[in-house]
């Protein structure tokens, strides 16, 4: 194949291929029906330049004198319509063909002769160069004539001239007959099939650009849903769910102002107050976090970390969140286990996966974490026996689509904690999962490369 490669790439070829296209002109200057025009008067230049002395030798005069004549109208034509951009007339090359073609009928042989080898090619040749609308108007007057010819000579033999003998004569004039319709076909199927091939690929070229369009318009579609579906879910935590909270603690800041509040019952307020509080710096926490995330892209700084390192402080953290609802919290992380995370993301999926956890299960229940290596994976899971998701909650459970749920002490969630944990996971070259079981808990599955 390289071989072949390199003689196609030859520098000798390369030329002859340069010169014949600026012989026939390139494709922004003719038409395709112009250059198999200015392609056929090349070749039939060139022959008829060989018949024109050899049929003179061998004794056909009328042959040689109508190769000149058609030799010299095919360049005459050729020359003024490839260099002066005169275009060539339709009606005088047709005519003159049948012009030509009939005394060469009367002179050569008649229908012993070689006309009718050459006739039907002339033909396609004018097929080609014309208009579609002149093909019948062509082919109904080379029928009739043809027609009319072998009629004439039917009924007056005498007409017709033999000028050489039968056997060589009827030999040398077949065969020097034989490569002008051979090279005149060759050229015109060359032609068409390799327009046909350009207008093939430029279909499938356009067929493409549009699927690629398509392709486009629908992930700016999507995107477009996606950053609507994110504005919504910030306006809705702008306007209620922090909005809710510092009104609580507004109406509780007169009510003391007023000193309309009994003594008995500031602890409760205070301790409603604490609650309300501490959700709406969470949502305020994954809020700022989740829009950072969004305006500045990835940014990760992945390192080899010892994970209980790394997640010792956020797990004891979360065990004292966790034991205002007398839930036991207990992890069990090997010392020696080693992973490649982003530190900062990485603490953030714990404790927004732990901090979930902690709101949907009971007074007094149970959450454990633990990590394990599966494959070349880290899985960390996060397990609970709360309350569980229903499918419906489970479909959109990663999306910004999703809606807030209540805890189980009435705690309100903003719907971003776990579209943070599964964006801060894939950052860092993880995946998450998760299984849930209506009123027997969750358990979601954070796995993390390995060193």
């Amino acid at each position: 194949m390289l071989k072949f490669d390199s003689i196609l790439n030859h520098p000798s070829i390369k030329r002859k291929s340069t010169l014949w296209f600026e012989l026939i002109g390139s494709p922004s200057m003719f038409p395709l029906e112009t250059r198999i025009f200015h392609s056929i008067s090349i070749g039939l230049i060139i022959l008829n330049g060989i018949y024109v002395p050899y049929n003179f030798y061998e004794g056909l005069y009328t042959g040689s004198l109508s190769a000149l004549i058609f030799g010299l109208f095919f360049f005459y034509q050729y020359y003024y319509s490839r260099f002066h951009g005169k275009q060539y007339n339709n009606a005088v090359f047709g005519l003159m063909g049948i012009l030509i073609f009939s005394v060469n009928y009367f002179t050569n042989s008649g229908i012993d002769g070689s006309t009718d080898l050459i006739w039907p090619v002339y033909l396609l040749l004018v097929f080609a160069i014309s208009p579609y609308s002149q093909h019948a108007k062509w082919l109904m007057m080379y029928l009739l004539c043809f027609l009319i010819l072998h009629i004439i000579e039917f009924e007056y033999p005498f007409l017709v001239k033999h000028p050489f003998i039968a056997g060589r004569g009827q030999f040398i004039d077949r065969v020097t007959a034989f490569p002008i319709p051979v090279v005149a076909i060759y050229i015109i199927i060359k032609f068409i099939r390799q327009s046909y091939d350009k207008e093939k690929k430029a279909a499938e070229e356009k067929t493409l650009a549009v699927e690629i369009s398509k392709e486009q318009i629908l992930v700016q579609k999507d995107l477009l849903e996606k950053s609507n579906a994110e504005k919504n879910k910030l306006m809705s935590i702008i306007s209620h769910d922090l909005r809710m909270p510092l009104m609580n603690i507004q109406n509780y800041l007169l009510l003391l102002n007023e000193n309309d509040v009994e003594s008995a019952d500031r602890p409760v307020l205070e301790k409603s107050l604490l609650k309300a509080t501490d959700n709406a710096m969470e949502m305020l926490s994954n809020l700022l976090y989740w829009s950072k995330s969004q305006m500045e892209g990835p940014s990760v700084h992945l390192l080899e970390v010892n994970l209980l390192t790394v997640l010792l402080g956020t797990l004891e953290m979360e065990k004292t969140h966790a034991s205002k609802k007398d839930i036991i919290l207990s992890y069990n992380i090997s010392p020696q286990l080693v992973i490649i995370a982003d530190v900062d993301m990485l603490q953030l999926v714990v404790r927004n996966l732990i901090s979930n956890a902690v709101k949907f299960t009971p007074y007094g229940g149970l959450i454990t974490i633990d990590a394990q290596i599966i494959a070349d994976e880290c899985r960390i899971t996060v397990n609970d026996n709360g309350n569980g998701m229903s499918q419906d909650q489970q479909q959109k459970i990663f999306s910004v689509k999703s809606e807030p749920s209540f805890g189980t002490n009435n705690e309100r969630g903003v719907g971003l904690g776990l579209v943070l944990c599964k964006e801060f996971t894939e950052r860092q070259g993880g995946r998450i999962d998760f299984k849930s079981d209506m009123g027997l808990g969750s358990s979601f599955f954070v796995f993390m490369p390995l060193q």
